[in-house]
């Protein structure tokens, strides 16, 4: 019997020995089929001083990341290999998602790993260094779009690897989340009120929490504002306690015989953010360990600080600080556009009709501003994409990836969009609204020159914008995030001559949009009238008399009428080219020809000649301006031939010495009008 069993054990060992031969020759040959896709293995030596797990180098390899990004560079091996807690902070679009999903790749695949080798000796015991079905790592964030971002990057790089990545986010079906979270997913990406309303409701797998190896918060800055994310301190109230004594740990914790002990003490914290600003006192305590107990602290989560004593964070962890003195991307230009407030919509126009090229993010800081805006876009024809914090969460993620999908998309949005949105090849920002703070204005700005690459941001400021403006930038240097008073702001250039034919345009559609809304509001009143009236059963009755539904018949004909004139005068207008003011259409080349202006000549003919001109078509085509080429704002920023800058400082003197006119004007005329009065007075006093 004893001869039969070591023969067996013999067997199964020689199986595994060929199964993982067949194995690493299989990732092998992966690794060496991606290399002769792509690029040559040298290009990516940087990664080889990371350490990193053979399959996740061949996701590496798959993504064509060539070499890693300095956050990456410091959080990784202090991470990974050091079992480190990391505070980390960077500029946005620095690559903070894999700083800290690489790490917990790696302990999990190691894990893996260990259970294999360890297998034939310890049979079942085995089992403890990879324990299946539990959570490993819970990863919150504070909006939905980041969580399922955050997700599809740490699956793009878990490709090939079995480990479940699932988000768990408010706006989807409870039910189907809780379908998801019955396959029992080692990694959860999660944000706070949806993860908290499943805990609270006795959801297994996220109530497990004994078996949690990785906890993670990302735009930890975001979490601790005031009034938002209480649930993620009854989050954080549930997570095992990291001290060495049992005692500490939960009631859970203490019965499960899955884990061993050091895992259990060994969980990770990481606490990334754009931003960091931590006291020399929470340095020391946590150099020398002795940061306070969670349940010692009554306070809220006011502060990075106190949020990762709560989170559990360990002593030396590991503090990454990599912000700049600007904290803005160094390739961003920045510049400005000084307008009426009733401007703004002509200036946007502008902008995106004559430098509409790659990606633009229009920012509006209230939803009634961004429905107003979009909607004479439209009418315009020019095709935009809408987010804010009011739409279904389909209709979110529907809009994320058509903006996504188009090399030349626009969306206009709120600050919803301002944080955590990592798109690729957004060109542009534009301030259409100034926001109210210094820390949104700066996370707006990182949509653009992300991950190394340039961008370009406008902000529209009208005379009401100006002391807001300088206010933000005092706001910069008090936080000590970014001194704007010592950099000055490029006025971004315009060809004035364009104006007059965008301000009639605009007029227009003003104009449509104005009849179209009032028709909508007075269709979705009578509804909600009749809606009502269905509910109680009550027949609705129509007062009005014959001579009022004739008359009424008629107006809604002559409103007809009106906006059809409208939309063809428009449609005439949008077909054709956008003209200087000084452009003769009976002398076209009165001024002489340009290589440019002969070349949009010959392809305006070509596309008359190919597809003819339909003046009912609403679609946005390509926009040719006559005798100016379309380039992006970024390259006529560079190119303009003057740089004119502006001077916040200038900005506000000349503020105060407006302000300061109007209140001596106002004083001046309550003066007289005093003066006036007392006259009167003493004129009746005489006549008396």
């Amino acid at each position: 019997m004893i001869r039969k069993k070591r023969k067996k054990r013999k067997k199964k060992k020689k199986a595994k020995e060929s199964s993982k031969v067949e194995e690493t020759t299989s990732v092998s040959n992966n690794k060496d089929d991606v290399e002769g896709e792509s690029v040559d293995e040298t290009e990516f030596y940087a990664w080889n001083e990371l350490r990193l797990h053979p399959l996740l180098m061949k996701s590496i390899y798959r993504l064509g990341f060539k070499e890693p990004t300095p956050i990456q560079k410091a959080c990784i091996p202090a991470a990974a290999h050091q079992g480190k807690d990391v505070l980390g902070a960077a500029e946005t679009g620095s690559g903070k998602t894999l700083a800290f999903g690489l790490p917990i790749l790696q302990r999990l695949l190691e894990e893996q790993d260990k259970a294999s080798n360890m297998g034939d000796d310890m049979g079942e015991e085995a089992g403890r260094f990879e324990p299946k079905g539990f959570l490993r790592a819970l990863i919150i964030t504070p909006t939905r779009e980041l969580a399922i971002q955050v997700t599809d990057h740490i699956k793009e790089a878990a490709h090939g690897i079995n480990i479940r990545v699932v988000s768990i986010v408010g706006g989807m079906s409870t039910e189907k989340q809780e379908r998801l979270l019955k396959t029992r997913p080692g990694i959860i990406v999660g944000t706070p009120g949806r993860l908290w309303e499943l805990m609270s409701g006795g959801e297994k797998h996220l109530v497990e929490l004994h078996s949690l190896s990785f906890f993670v918060l990302d735009e930890a800055d975001r979490m601790i504002e005031n009034g938002h994310f209480r649930e993620l301190q009854s989050i954080i109230d549930m997570l095992p306690m990291t001290s060495g004594s049992i005692g500490g740990q939960s009631q859970s914790s203490e019965n499960c015989e899955t884990l061993s002990n050091m895992q259990i003490k060994k969980r990770q914290t990481f606490v990334f953010s754009a931003t960091l600003a931590l006291s020399g006192d929470f340095r020391k305590k946590l150099k020398r360990g002795s940061l306070k107990s969670k349940q010692s602290m009554a306070d809220g989560l006011n502060s990075i600080e106190m949020l990762s004593e709560r989170a559990g964070m360990r002593a030396n962890a590991a503090i990454i600080d990599l912000t700049n003195a600007s904290i803005l991307a160094n390739k961003l230009e920045e510049s400005f556009i000084e307008c009426r407030e009733e401007d703004k919509d002509a200036y946007l126009y502008y902008i995106l009709s004559v430098h509409g090229q790659g990606r633009t993010i229009v920012f509006c800081t209230s939803i009634a501003a961004l429905r107003h805006t979009s909607a004479l876009l439209r009418i315009l024809g020019i095709n935009v994409w809408t987010l804010h914090a009011q739409m279904q969460q389909r209709a979110r993620l529907k809009a994320i990836d058509r903006f996504r999908s188009n090399e030349h998309a626009i969306l206009v949005a709120t600050d919803v969009a301002a944080r955590g949105l990592d798109i690729p090849g957004v060109r542009t920002v534009v301030h259409y609204q100034l926001p109210h703070s210094a820390e949104v204005y700066v996370h707006r700005s990182g949509r653009t020159a992300r991950a190394c690459t340039d961008g370009c941001s406008i902000a529209l400021i009208s005379s009401n914008d100006t002391s807001k403006f300088a206010s933000l930038c005092k706001s910069f240097s008090k936080d000590c995030l970014l001194s704007l008073r010592r950099k000055s702001f490029q006025r971004f250039p315009l060809e004035e001559s364009y104006m007059s034919e965008v301000m009639g345009r605009l007029s227009l559609a003003r104009q449509i949009d104005k009849i179209t809304r009032k028709d909508s509001q007075e269709k979705a009143k009578k509804t909600w009238f009749e809606q009502n009236a269905e509910s109680i059963e009550l027949m609705v009755e129509n007062d009005d008399s014959e001579e009022e539904s004739v008359n009424n018949h008629k107006q809604k004909r002559v409103t007809s009428m009106q906006l059809k004139n409208l939309q063809q005068e428009l449609n005439t207008q949008l077909s054709r080219p956008l003209q200087p003011k000084s452009f003769s259409h009976r002398y076209l080349a009165g001024a002489g020809i340009s290589p440019l202006l002969q070349h949009q000549f010959e392809e305006l003919t070509r596309q008359k000649l190919d597809h003819g001109v339909n003046l009912g078509d609403n679609k946005r085509r390509k926009m040719v301006v006559i005798g100016q080429d379309c380039v992006e704002p970024l390259q006529a920023l560079r190119s303009s031939g003057q740089e004119v800058r502006m001077d916040v400082k200038e900005m506000t003197e000349k503020r105060r010495d407006i302000e300061s006119l109007r209140r001596k004007r106002k004083e001046e005329k309550k003066r007289l009008h005093d003066q006036r009065r007392k006259q009167k007075k003493r004129l009746k006093e005489v006549d008396e």
